[in-house]
C-alpha cells in the first residue's frame, strides 16, 4: 500500500474548491426554490420579511446617530415581527430554519474554512482525494475483510490470527466512543499491512479521515516543515500537520525501516504524544521486536507505547511467501 503525497498540488487544491462552490450552488437554488413555496404558502410572510428588512435598516441608522431610546424601539419592534413570523411559519408546518439555507457541513456553511483554517471536512476531501488519485482505494477493495483468509495460517498461528482480527474489529466498531491505539509487530510478510488495510477500508468506508504513511513518508513530511526556510515554514506547518495530528486515523507502516537518527526520534515522540493528547487514534506497524523498538526509540517512547496502546504480535509464517508458492502451482 502506497503513501499519499502530501500535500495537495493547486490543480487538487482547485478541484477541491470547485466542488465546494459547486455544494453552495445547489444550497442557493434549493433555498430559493424552498422560499418561492414557501411564500405561495405563506403570503404573508413578504410583508412581514419587508417590515423586518426596514427595521434593520432603521437600527443601522440609529447606531449611526447615537439614539438609544430609537435603538431600544425597533429592537422591541424586531422581536415582535420575528415571533410573528415565527408562529405564522409553524402554522403551516414550517420553522425559520426552513428559510436558510442547507450545508452539507454547517461548520463552514461549504466553503471549506473556519476563519483561517482549513475545516475539518475540507481534509476529509483533501484525503479522499490523494487516495483516489493515487489509486489506494482499488488496493483496499483487494485488501479488506472481505477478502481476508485464514486458510494461509495453520494451526496456532489461524487461532492468533482470529484474535487479532477480533481485536481490530472491536478497534472500529468502539472507535468513535473510545480512544484507542494499536501496534502490530512481526516479521516481514506475516500480514500486518494487510488487516492495517481491512482497518483503514472499514473506517474510510465510515466517513473517517485515515491517513496511510510508511515510516520514512513521515520523517520526510516532518523534516520539510523543521528544515524549511523561515519565510516557508508556516505555510508547510498548515499544510503538513493537520494530517499527521488531526486526521481520524494515523497508520505508521514500517517503523524501524527508516535511517533512525536523534531527529526522526525526537520526531517520532512528538507524533505519537501529541496524538495521545489530542485523543487522535493512531495504527503502527514494525517488523522490529519489542527489545529493538526500545534500543531504536528510547525508553521514553516505549513506555508511551506501552501504556497507551494494544499490542498484537503476528505469527512468524510468511504468507507472502505462500501466496506465491500457491500461486505459481
Amino acid at each position: 500500500m502506497g503513501g499519499i503525497p502530501l500535500p495537495l498540488m493547486n490543480a487538487q487544491y482547485d478541484a477541491i474548491m470547485r466542488s465546494y462552490a459547486s455544494k453552495r450552488a445547489i444550497s442557493r437554488r434549493e433555498l430559493e426554490e424552498r422560499v418561492m413555496n414557501i411564500q405561495k404558502q405563506v403570503p404573508e410572510l413578504s410583508s412581514l420579511d419587508s417590515s423586518l428588512a426596514s427595521l434593520r435598516a432603521g437600527k443601522v441608522r440609529a447606531a449611526i446617530e447615537n439614539d438609544p431610546k430609537k435603538l431600544h424601539d425597533l429592537d422591541k419592534k424586531l422581536a415582535e415581527l420575528t415571533a410573528e413570523r415565527e408562529r405564522l411559519l409553524k402554522a403551516h408546518g414550517y420553522t425559520l430554519s426552513d428559510l436558510n439555507p442547507s450545508y452539507s457541513c454547517p461548520d463552514c456553511q461549504d466553503t471549506g474554512y473556519i476563519g483561517t483554517e482549513k475545516c475539518h471536512c475540507f481534509l476529509q476531501a483533501e484525503i479522499n482525494l490523494l487516495y483516489h488519485q493515487s489509486h489506494l482505494k482499488e488496493i483496499l477493495e483487494q485488501e479488506n475483510f472481505n477478502t481476508f483468509s485464514y486458510s494461509w495460517y495453520e494451526g496456532p498461528d489461524r487461532e492468533i490470527m482470529r484474535h487479532h482480527v477480533m481485536d481490530a474489529e472491536l478497534f472500529i466498531e468502539s472507535f468513535d466512543r473510545k480512544f484507542q491505539n494499536i501496534l502490530l509487530l512481526g516479521k516481514v510478510g506475516t500480514g500486518k499491512t494487510f488487516l492495517s488495510n481491512c482497518i483503514a477500508k472499514e473506517l474510510m468506508d465510515t466517513g473517517h479521515s485515515v491517513v496511510y504513511l510508511t515510516a520514512f513518508q513521515l520523517f520526510q513530511l516532518l523534516s520539510k516543515v523543521v528544515f524549511s526556510g523561515q519565510s516557508n515554514r508556516e505555510e508547510a506547518f498548515r499544510q503538513t500537520y493537520p494530517y499527521v495530528f488531526d486526521s481520524d486515523l494515523l497508520i505508521i507502516d514500517d517503523l524501524g525501516t527508516e535511517l533512525p537518527n536523534s531527529f526522526t526520534v525526537s520526531q517520532f515522540f512528538l507524533c505519537i504524544n501529541e496524538r495521545i493528547l489530542r485523543r487522535k487514534s493512531t495504527l503502527i506497524s514494525s517488523n522490529l521486536n519489542m527489545g529493538a523498538l526500545e534500543d531504536t526509540y528510547s525508553e521514553r517512547i516505549l513506555s508511551r507505547i506501552i501504556s497507551n496502546y494494544t499490542i498484537l504480535q503476528f505469527p512468524e509464517t510468511d504468507i507472502r511467501v505462500r501466496k506465491k508458492l500457491h500461486s505459481l502451482t
